[in-house]
């Protein structure tokens, strides 16, 4: 249970400040004497937690589904050839700044969260591809062979063997990823998607300190939780499988 101890309290505390952020009012006040509207009240704070989570994880399933996928494929003998194609196409992700990728997006996709989707699933898709090849060729091939020697297809290899072995390095790469994209979501505020970069955005506009802190604040937090999150799953991994367990 201790495992869960970091990430609860971290969660409860963002849920904490996301519903009582009028609270610290006074202390917002005094950093900022000079504006008589302190606290970001355009929407609420928990609602904007709750969709730039939902950004978050669905641009994290969908860029995980893709590139677990491609990795899986990339690996196999049938795959092999096409192994620099799928990791040329997922360094695309990356060479283009997110910022570039809206810019394209909007004008097909217009306002709202659609660009905003398409630009965090292909930011993502890198750190997993990569951790991905790295776990699944990093699997002992004596374990393949064991698993051969006991009549498994080569199906139940894979799923049997090399992703529980491969798991705890491809969850780093999709902690990485989901990490880097609870940052990037914020730039979505700038093309009417509702996210915790509403009162950064909005607080660098007009020149109020107070909303830059607290979207910041909170999106640091959501980042913390969500690696401590992961951190504990990874724990969980090593414990629940190993080379004696996976054959």
């Amino acid at each position: 249970m201790r495992i869960w101890l970091p990430p609860v309290f971290l969660a409860v505390l963002l849920y904490g400040l996301s519903v009582g952020m009028p609270v610290l009012e006074p202390l917002f006040q005094w950093l900022q004497p000079d504006k008589q509207t302190v606290i970001y009240e355009r929407e609420s704070f928990l609602f904007l937690l709750q969709n730039h989570l939902l950004l978050v994880v669905v641009s994290a399933a969908v860029g995980a589904f893709v590139a677990v996928a491609g990795g899986i494929f990339a690996t196999r003998p049938s795959g092999r050839d096409f192994l620099p194609l799928v990791s040329q196409v997922a360094s695309i992700g990356q060479t283009f700044p997110p910022v570039a990728v809206l810019a394209l997006a909007v004008p097909v996709l217009g306002f709202g969260e659609a660009p905003i989707l398409v630009a965090l699933i292909l930011y993502g898709l890198l750190p997993i591809l990569r951790n991905t090849l790295a776990g699944l060729e990093g699997v002992d091939p004596t374990v393949r062979e064991a698993a051969r020697g006991m009549g498994m297809s080569p199906g139940q290899i894979l799923f049997r063997a090399e992703l529980p072995l491969a798991g705890r390095v491809i969850l780093a790469g999709i902690r990485t990823s989901v990490t880097i994209n609870i940052a990037t979501a914020a730039i979505g505020s700038t093309i009417g998607a509702r996210t915790l970069g509403d009162p950064v955005i909005a607080g660098l506009v007009n020149g109020n300190t107070a909303y830059v802190l607290q979207g910041a604040i909170l999106i640091g937090l959501l980042a913390l939780t969500t690696d401590s999150l992961f951190e504990a799953l990874e724990r969980i991994w090593d414990r629940r499988f190993s080379p004696q367990a996976a054959v």
